[in-house]
């Protein structure tokens, strides 16, 4: 069983910038972020493979950027311009399983963070 645990949530005003933190209790070849807000379902924000493929949900493209640190087993994503429709619970996402990043736009990944949240206000 991996573990993932998160941080870096928090309250931002609209325009601001964030970054999130997780850290995998083993090397895992995919890494990611979901989100869900109130009232939605739950959607891929960003996942990168640690050979490098990158996938971005549309609504965060030019915003958003994932990174890895593979050596710490650990995936970050800055997020800048900020806005109201930001806000959800995000969670980090992890799996062992070798499929291009843009896989889990379908099907979710293995393994769960326990959330933490991100308020943008108005």
């Amino acid at each position: 069983q991996v573990q993932l645990v998160e941080s870096g949530g928090g309250l931002v005003q609209a325009g601001g910038s964030l970054r999130l933190s997780c850290a995998a209790s083993e090397s895992i070849f995919t890494m990611g972020w979901y989100r869900q807000a109130p009232g939605k379902q739950r959607e891929l924000v960003a996942a990168l493979t640690s050979d490098g493929s990158t996938n971005y949900a549309d609504s965060v493209k030019g915003r958003f950027t994932i990174s890895r640190d593979n050596a710490k087993n650990m995936v970050s994503l800055q997020m800048n311009s900020l806005s109201p429709e930001d806000t959800a619970v995000y969670y980090c996402a992890a799996d062992r399983r070798s499929y291009s990043s843009s896989y889990y736009e379908r099907a979710p990944m293995t393994y769960w963070g326990s959330g933490t949240l991100v308020t943008v206000s108005s």
